[in-house]
């Protein structure tokens, strides 16, 4: 044994031969998923973001929907319910292919809106299972008249 390290030492090797392919053959695979979870995260959270800001934008175009004829009678804003949910999928609709799921709940003094999308992920669509996923955001609003009580 002690000969044949003299040999090696003296061919310029130690025995490690090897070593760095067993890494990287190892540590690659750790490396995607990490990668993937950070991209894919970040969409994940910009999802979430996005589904918020759509349901805010459809809750407001949705209030701003006001029963004339009752405001005028009494003074008090209410909100035209059928008027309220087509306005809000009117602009839900501007979003296109994203818009996965779409719920409007209608109040005589409040908006309420419930948006699903739909989001590919980026690097971990390479994973059996993980085709796509979905983010649900859910806001609300009511008319303001601008009046200070």
């Amino acid at each position: 044994m002690k000969v044949l390290r003299r040999a090696l030492r003296r061919a310029g090797t130690d025995g490690d031969r090897g070593t760095i392919a067993m890494y990287t053959v190892l540590l690659t695979p750790s490396v995607l998923l990490l990668a993937g979870l950070l991209v894919d995260g970040g969409l994940a959270i910009h999802a979430r973001q996005r589904a918020a800001d759509m349901a805010e934008q459809a809750a407001r175009a949705g209030a701003n929907e006001i029963d004339v004829q009752t405001l005028r009678a009494t003074g008090e804003p209410r909100i035209d319910a059928a008027a309220a949910c087509a306005s809000a999928y009117d602009l839900l609709d501007a979003y296109g292919q994203e818009v996965a799921d779409r719920d409007c709940l209608p109040g005589a003094e409040e908006v309420r809106i419930t948006v699903t999308i739909r989001v590919r992920p980026q690097l971990l669509a390479i994973v059996p299972g993980l085709g796509h996923f979905t983010m649900t955001s859910t806001a609300s609003a009511h008319p303001e008249t601008g009046e200070t009580p």
